[in-house]
């Protein structure tokens, strides 16, 4: 591998580092902070359009922050990941009362505005990221598919971003201060169309007249300062950036995507790890196309939120489902750290905390930070090809069937069209087509067939709206022919559309 040599790296030396950002920080039976600061030696990565450099190893909002042992403090794990550095952190108005938590340690850390102390340089360098799966900010449907849900009271989106401030920087009950806000909030859960239909209502054409607006279109007035859907009467600016989250299907978050026509959305949480190839993959679809978008991409279910070990392939349903130890064995952590974080596009990795531990051997956020220290382009193919074989002896790879899409093959192009047009007294023949789906390995080109015979060859590129790739060619007769196209990935395997008929003139 190239990169980060991890043998000039060592763990004694990260400790030490990491120690010393943090003087004064004591985590014992009682919580004294004097000074806490960022940490420099880390890793970093740039964010994309979200203009911010996130450290490698961002703090999960789950597993001991929502589903709480009764021997474990949850406080603690968010103030020893401010004393390790970390400066990406994640939450959620669904994950029970991992908010709350995080409103105990920004009092004890001074991260709260208008409060005597306020460290605004401090919270100007951390990015606080939370999520709604409320799907509106006004009015609504309901049907089978769609998530719609909150931990919350609160019936639209709104009432969830209050919730957020309020029970991280305010008095839990629905108050918040002035100069409170949250980096990014993001779409949770994005996984059918109709999620889609209706956190898209009311955004080409917002009017505060509409009996239903979705949730994209409030969190732009809420991200602006504005008041097009009448939500945000008091025109408060509570959010800077706007983004989704989804791990189920890649088609419906490219799509996701394909319709913000004004390019709001700059981050993305995505689910990526070492058996992604084994179901329809994050990597070769969605991954690329938010990254041609510029997007902040971050990565989840490193571990498949624990499935890689000892906890079954189900949701975690409660804290005796939490996964406590530090992985290793034949599939050490470290490995499956690193796989996700040199997937092309992922700036950050978001992992939730079990435990920790004075014994960094023991430290789950120890052995995770370290294992985050590396550079983008450490892995080559080989590499990840042999994590992939370790994570695969593990419940035979099945271990993200409860939030996945089961895998599929290369597709063929979608929605191809040919039509003629006359110019300059030519005959143009005018092919347009979307986007081939990626099975196992990444699409490379799209191959142009005319009456049996190929006739030219467009190179894949991930398309990045909904505007349709284009081949054009000049005919030199009259005659009818016939078209199809033909995706080819990596490993040099073809999907064929239908042929289409072009008459004769």
């Amino acid at each position: 591998m190239k990169g980060f040599n991890k043998k000039e790296y060592t763990r004694r030396q990260f400790i030490k580092n990491t120690a010393l950002t943090a003087a004064g920080l004591t985590i014992g039976p009682f919580i004294h902070i004097e000074r806490a600061q960022a940490a420099t030696s880390l890793m970093k990565r740039s964010m994309g359009r979200l203009n911010f450099e996130a450290t490698t190893l961002g703090m999960g909002g789950q597993a001991s922050l929502q589903w709480t042992p009764a021997d474990v403090d949850p406080v603690k794990i968010i103030l020893k990941a401010f004393a390790s550095g970390i400066n990406y952190y994640d939450t959620s108005n669904f994950y029970d009362d991992s908010q709350l938590h995080y409103g105990k340690a920004f009092r004890s850390l001074d991260l709260i505005p208008e409060k005597p102390g306020y460290n605004e340089k401090l919270r100007r360098s951390i990015f606080l990221t939370s999520k709604t799966c409320l799907r509106f900010g006004k009015g609504g449907w309901k049907n089978d598919v769609m998530y719609n849900l909150t931990n919350g009271s609160g019936t639209h989106a709104v009432s969830d971003i209050k919730r957020t401030l309020s029970q991280v920087f305010g008095d839990g009950k629905g108050a918040y201060p002035k100069g409170a806000y949250l980096d990014m909030v993001l779409m949770h859960a994005v996984t059918s169309i109709e999620d889609i239909n209706a956190l898209y209502a009311g955004y080409e054409n917002t009017d505060q007249k509409a009996e239903t607006i979705g949730t994209l279109a409030t969190l732009i007035d809420l991200r602006d300062g504005t008041n097009l859907t009448g939500l945000n009467p008091d025109e408060e600016r509570l959010i800077r950036h706007i983004g989704f989250s989804g791990h189920a299907s890649p088609a419906v978050m490219m799509e996701m995507i394909h319709r913000d026509t004004r390019k709001v959305l700059e981050g993305m949480l995505v689910a990526i790890n070492a058996n992604d190839r084994n179901y329809f993959n994050m990597q070769y679809n969605i991954i690329p196309v938010a990254q041609a978008n510029n997007m902040g991409i971050i990565a989840m279910k490193v571990f498949a939120d624990g499935a890689m070990y000892e906890k079954p392939a189900v949701m975690t349903q409660g804290p005796h489902m939490v996964v406590r130890r530090v992985g290793g064995g034949k599939l050490p952590s470290r490995k499956l750290v690193e796989y996700s974080l040199t997937t092309p596009g992922i700036h950050t990795a978001i992992i939730g905390t079990g435990h920790i531990d004075n014994d960094p051997k023991a430290c789950q956020l120890t052995q995770n930070l370290l294992s985050a220290q590396i550079a983008p382009d450490a892995y080559s193919i080989t590499d990840r090809r042999e994590v992939e074989k370790l994570a695969l002896s593990v419940k035979e790879g099945k271990t993200n069937g409860f939030f996945q899409v089961e895998k599929q093959a290369l597709s063929a192009p979608r929605d191809f069209s040919v039509v003629q047009e006359s110019r300059d007294r030519k005959r143009v023949a005018k092919l347009t087509w979307q986007t081939a789906y990626a099975g196992d390995e990444p699409i490379i080109r799209y191959e142009i067939w005319r009456d049996n015979l190929k006739v030219g060859q467009v190179n894949h590129k991930s398309q990045v709206t909904r505007a349709p790739f284009i081949h054009e060619e000049i005919l030199n007769d009259n005659s009818s022919h016939t078209y199809s196209l033909v995706t080819v990935d990596a490993a040099e395997r073809t999907a064929k559309t239908e042929e289409i008929l072009l008459a004769g003139i």
